[in-house]
């Protein structure tokens, strides 16, 4: 993948760090509250990355699995319209055998 795809979450990345920083200095007092607020945030952040990268798999397998259905689709045409050509013929065959009967 390319950075293009990832510039959102680069960005709410920063934010999260700079508000998690902020809130880290405004409770640095109590070191036990700083740190559960880092431990939080970089959790709801993982969490993110989970989700994100769980909905980009779900989209790759919903494109692969449309290709296979095209692909599909166009085999079971080529059969149909073969098998279609083949009946043609063969009802072409018999309707001339069968105005070659009448007119002996």
């Amino acid at each position: 993948m390319e950075l293009q795809d990832f510039i959102t979450e680069i960005i709410l990345t920063i934010i999260l760090v700079i508000s998690t920083l902020v809130l880290v200095l405004r409770f640095w007092q109590d070191a036990i509250v700083a740190v559960t607020a880092v431990i939080v945030v970089l959790s709801l952040w993982c969490l993110f990355i989970i989700i994100d990268l769980k909905i980009r798999e779900l989209n790759e397998n919903i494109l692969m699995r449309e290709r296979n259905l095209r692909i599909n689709m166009d085999e079971v045409a080529k059969q149909i319209s073969e098998k279609n050509d083949h009946t043609l013929q063969q009802m072409n065959e018999l309707i001339s055998e069968i105005s070659r009967r009448m007119y002996r």
